[in-house]
């Protein structure tokens, strides 16, 4: 057997030298040749288990009247819900040994009460101090707060809870073990305009040279997706960072004052993400989980109604005279001689003779409104 870049096993290889893996080849037939790469992080010895953080702690204001009294992160796609996804490939990742949930007191009973009846191992709930949007810490200095409160000193995943990504966790963590530094989830989507909105990187081969949060002006069209992996060590700059008066509220500034002190790397990927903050981005996640069909509930009633693609009608739903398509109907909901595209109806809402384009329609509204005639 020949073997490639084996350090003895008392060599402590510096992590700016050392390659991002080795390996073991056997040279005989090369039918039965096997690689075995060991990444930089067990070279050195570091414990590869982490912890997790589930960042669940926005008012969601953009999706408001849909969001006024639920977390986004509860907003179904199918079968399952937003967070649910998030947890579900969580409770996969063996080296991920808990998951704590960060929310605020205002939405605390609501997690409390889906972790439940969840049946989840790993999601434990971590509370913020504050009731509103006015209160709140932002992202960056809620994470800070939830390191120091549940005394974390292992090196963490750090994931938005309004993510739908088509990635694999334990894809991430593989490129996160072979560059043992921190590293991001960066996407391309293929648009000025809507990178704009997030925070724009710039990179060589994998590693981020520059990092922009929001630009007017945007240098490219890859940005930061609200996935992130950090050593236990860099988690000690948090506070450093908030000490120096730089923006609290979006994780993006963060990693932009980051990677201009320690090398800082991106995993790249294809496919689906979305972000979960209007009704537009929401609307094309139902779309992509239901694959262009519809799901309506056996419980709900539908006369005379047409369902068209990527629709979600929830249970005991009413729809008469109907016509719907790329919409999500809440439970109990009833619309009756009404037309729905690109909406989103709450539960208990009671609609007759609307044409609705681009809604949402908060939970018990009436229209027209029987309780006053």
């Amino acid at each position: 057997m020949r073997v490639k870049a084996l350090p003895p096993a008392s060599l402590e290889v510096a992590p700016e030298t050392a390659p991002d893996s080795y390996e073991y080849e056997p040279t005989s037939d090369p039918a039965d040749r096997e690689t075995i790469s060991v990444s930089n992080a067990a070279c050195r010895g570091r414990d590869e288990s982490m912890k997790a953080v589930v960042l669940a702690g926005g008012y969601a204001t953009r999706l408001w009247p849909i969001t006024r009294h639920r977390p986004k992160m509860f907003l179904p796609l199918g079968e399952t819900t937003v967070v649910e996804r998030i947890y579900d490939e969580l409770e996969a990742v063996d080296r991920i040994e808990e998951v704590y949930v960060s929310t605020n007191e205002r939405f605390a009973p609501d997690f409390e009460a889906q972790l439940a009846d969840s049946g989840y191992e790993k999601p434990q709930l971590s509370i913020e101090e504050t009731r509103a949007e006015a209160e709140k810490l932002g992202v960056v200095g809620a994470l800070a707060q939830l390191v120091d409160r549940e005394g974390i000193d292992d090196d963490l995943l750090v994931i938005a809870g309004d993510n739908i990504f088509e990635f694999a966790i334990e894809d991430f963590l593989e490129h996160y073990d072979r560059r043992d530094a921190p590293t991001i989830a960066a996407y391309d989507v293929a648009s000025p305009e809507r990178a704009s909105a997030y925070g724009v990187v710039d990179l060589e081969d994998d590693r981020v040279v520059d990092f922009e949060e929001k630009p007017d002006d945007p240098p490219g069209t890859r940005v930061s997706i609200g996935c992130y992996a950090f050593p236990a060590e860099t988690l000690e700059q948090l506070s450093t960072y908030l000490e120096e008066d730089t923006d609290p509220d979006e994780p993006g500034w963060f990693v932009q004052w980051l990677q201009s002190r320690e090398p800082t790397y991106a995993y790249t990927f294809d496919g689906a993400w979305f972000d979960i903050g209007t009704r537009d981005s929401y609307l094309d996640a139902v779309a992509w989980t239901l694959d262009g069909d519809s799901h309506v509930a056996e419980s709900a009633t539908l006369e005379d109604a047409s369902i068209g693609p990527n629709v979600h009608v929830m249970a005991n739903a009413t729809l008469v005279d109907t016509d719907v398509e790329r919409a999500v109907i809440f439970p109990d909901a009833t619309l009756e001689a009404t037309t729905a595209r690109r909406s989103i109806v709450d539960e208990g809402a009671a609609l007759e003779g609307l044409d609705l384009h681009d809604a949402m329609i908060g939970a018990y509204t009436q229209i027209p409104d029987r309780s006053r005639e």
